[in-house]
This record gives C-alpha cells, structure tokens and sequence, in this order.
C-alpha cells in the first residue's frame, strides 16, 4: 500500500507540473525543450548547483563603494524603494559610492509586490541610463525589480514577454551578458541575493510569474544583519515564514532525477531542478536556524544575534531552493496575493491591498505537506521534529499531520 501511496503522489505531482501552474517558483519544466538528452533517458540524470558570491558581516556595506570601483564601475544604479530611501540601509550604501568616487543615479520607484508594469518602469528608467552596474537595497520586490532592469536593459531588443516563464511568456533561455549587480537584503525572507529568479504580478491575467535563469543572478550579494534592525514585528514573522517554506519545500520537492524531460541540452536544464543533496544541506541548516531564531527575533527588535541569524538562515533556504525549486505552498500563494482586492497587512507602509508573501505562502503549508507525505514520509518527520515536534512515537503514515501540525505553530 505504501508503494502504491508513492507512486500515485508521484504521479499527481508530474501531472502538476503539467497542468497546473509552470510559473519558475515551483514548475521544474517552464523551459525544457523537447527530445530525449544525450545519454537517452527521459528523466534527468544530473543536477547543477549556482549561486551568487556571497559575503557576510555586521556593517559590510560600507565594503559596496570598492567593490564597484574594484569593477571598474563608472556609471551605477542605485535601486530601492520611497520608504527604505529615507532609512539608513541605502544611506550607507549611498555614503560608500561617494566616499569610494562612484558615480551613481537612485531609482526610487520600486513597488513592494513588483507587477509587470513597474518592472517595465524600471527597466526604462535602466535602458535610457545605460548604466555598467547595478546595487539593489531592499527585500525581494527591490532585487527583482533590478534583475530585470539588468536583463532587458542588456537586451534591449527583446520584447517583455521573451524572457517571461511558460506558459505566459516564451522562456527564453538568456544568452547576452548582464552587468555586475550587487544585492543588499534588508529584510530576511526571500533569498533572492542568492537566486536567478524575478517574480511579479503579471495584472492582465491577475497572475504571478516570473523570470528564471541563472544568468540573471546577482553578482555579489552583501549580508548585512544591521540592516534587519528596522524591520517591524509583523515583517520579521512574515519574512520568517518565507524562509520556513523555503526549506521545506526545496527538501520535500520531487528528487532531480525524477523529473522529466531531461534536457536535450544543458542550457535548456532549469534553474529550479527539484530536491539534491547539495540543496538539502542548506534546507537543513535554514530549518534549524528557524527552529531556533525565529520566534526571537519577531518578539525582540534588538536582538542582533537572532536577527543576524534569521538573515543568514534567508540565503541558506535562498541557495537551497534556488536550485531545488519550491513546489505547492508557493504555487497556491499566487491566487492568494494576486487576486487581493482590499487587504492591507499591519506593518506595510504601501499604498496597495497587500497580501505578504510568506503569509500567502504559509496559509496552505498544512494542506499541502498532509498530501506531499506520501511521498516522502521520512522527510516530513524529519523536518518536523527539527521544528520542535516529538516523534518518537509517531507513525509514518501521520507524517504529513505532524508537520502540517508543527510548522505553523513555529512562532507559538
């Protein structure tokens, strides 16, 4: 009966992949070409791990201004949002281009929970000032929106829709080179200082979507756990959330090598492949972080140690499922927050109906992981315990009830 339970689970998820929803946050096929890959088979047999350079340290932006005249920068982009504008995260920055001779414009215009139209906004705004390098200051709406600036600034013939995932945009592979683009988080939730993913609302079809390719990952990423200080409650649990989903979802994701098509070739191998043992490490390692900060660092605003950690355990979960890929959580949190009319979250200082990500993505975490169990079951007791459950005397075939009964409750 279990192996009949797998099998099944295996099939409704490779019937997901092609039926449901191929945005790049959980498809493992939105840019596959057809045809059998080199060695024959059908489902893939390799997996590649990429990932920005990545360094860390309390203060480390000041280090921003040399890096980009160690690129020989001439003509930088400053990328944020109105409110972070006015807050010390980009003053830094900004203090240590001009302190280092870097000449630089600030793009202020970022909207949290990008759409496709303020990602053409900023992608104007980067094709008309030919800019040779890039510095996003945010959380993830802000190093998307550069992402993208950086590509069709660098490709300024291609139409919007080139690079956009299937089955909305044509999933072109990128092939022109980008400009160095350093990302400096400010918020500890999306990794996206460490992945080659934008995600937006696409409002035409009241969607999210995205862009995926490793070419559009940063350069450098810059973890500064000083800049997590600002963050409101509300925020840090949110943001938490996201990590928390992250991992479980890149470590419970359908393995590599049963993911199909293979690739008739390796450019054609997607970003998010589907669960490694690379990628797994750094789930591990993010999920107990989670287990053990997070409730620290949403209830203690000062609480450097909890908070440092929280943005770490971020690029963790970021270079793990930047490569393994996310899966249900993730894709049912897109009706969630794109279909929101009125909504608007304590703590958000915008002035649109907002539903946070993380919050949308973790709303259907117990759903989701009671259905993914069959699958793996040891899996979901494994990361359930991680996160405080006691297993001892758990079933497996209740493995899905104890993690859809344990993660939520993580911040309780």
């Amino acid at each position: 009966m279990a192996a009949a339970a797998r099998a099944r689970v295996a099939h409704l998820l490779r019937q997901l992949q092609r039926a449901a929803c191929q945005c790049p946050t959980h498809s493992h096929t939105y840019s596959q070409a057809p045809g059998l890959s080199p060695s024959g088979k059908t489902t893939d047999y390799a997996f590649e791990m990429a990932v920005s350079n990545i360094r860390y340290g309390a203060g480390v932006t000041k280090e921003v201004g040399m890096d980009l005249q160690n690129m020989g920068a001439k003509n930088v982009c400053l990328m944020t949002d109105k409110n972070l504008s006015q807050l010390p995260p980009v003053q830094v920055a900004m203090d240590s281009l001009v302190k280092n001779g870097i000449p630089f414009t600030v793009y202020d215009n970022v909207r949290v929970e990008p759409t496709d139209a303020s990602f053409m906004e900023a992608i104007e705004f980067a094709q008309k000032g030919a800019f040779d390098a890039y510095v996003a200051v945010g959380g993830g709406s802000t190093m998307d929106t550069c992402k993208a600036a950086n590509l069709y600034a660098s490709s300024p013939h291609s139409d919007f829709l080139d690079y956009v995932s299937a089955p909305i945009g044509k999933g072109k592979p990128v092939s022109v080179p980008l400009k160095p683009l350093i990302a400096v988080p400010t918020t500890s939730g999306t990794g996206s200082e460490t992945t080659g993913v934008a995600i937006f609302d696409y409002e035409h079809l009241k969607v999210k979507t995205g862009i995926a390719s490793r070419a559009i990952k940063p350069t450098l990423g810059l973890i500064d756990p000083l800049h997590t200080l600002h963050m409101p409650a509300r925020v840090v649990a949110n943001s938490g959330f996201d990590v928390l989903c992250h991992a479980l979802e890149s470590y419970t994701a359908l393995p590599y090598h049963l993911r199909s098509p293979c690739p008739s070739n390796p450019i054609t191998r997607p970003a998010y492949q589907g669960s490694n043992p690379i990628s797994d490490i750094w789930a591990i390692h993010a999920l107990r972080i989670v287990a053990k900060y997070l409730k620290r660092a949403v209830r203690n605003p000062d609480d450097l140690e909890a908070r440092s950690h929280m943005h770490l355990a971020s690029a963790f979960a970021g270079i793990g499922f930047g490569n393994a890929g996310v899966h249900l959580c993730h894709g049912m949190s897109y009706p969630i927050s794109g279909l929101v009319k009125t909504y608007k979250a304590k703590d958000y200082n915008v002035d649109h109906p907002l539903v946070p990500h993380g919050l949308s993505v973790v709303l259907t975490s117990p759903a989701v992981f009671t259905f993914t169990a069959q699958m793996f079951p040891e899996r979901h007791l494994e990361t359930a315990e991680i996160l405080g459950a006691d297993t001892r005397t758990a079933r497996i075939q209740d493995a899905g009830l104890v993690l859809a009964d344990t993660a939520p409750q993580i911040l309780i």
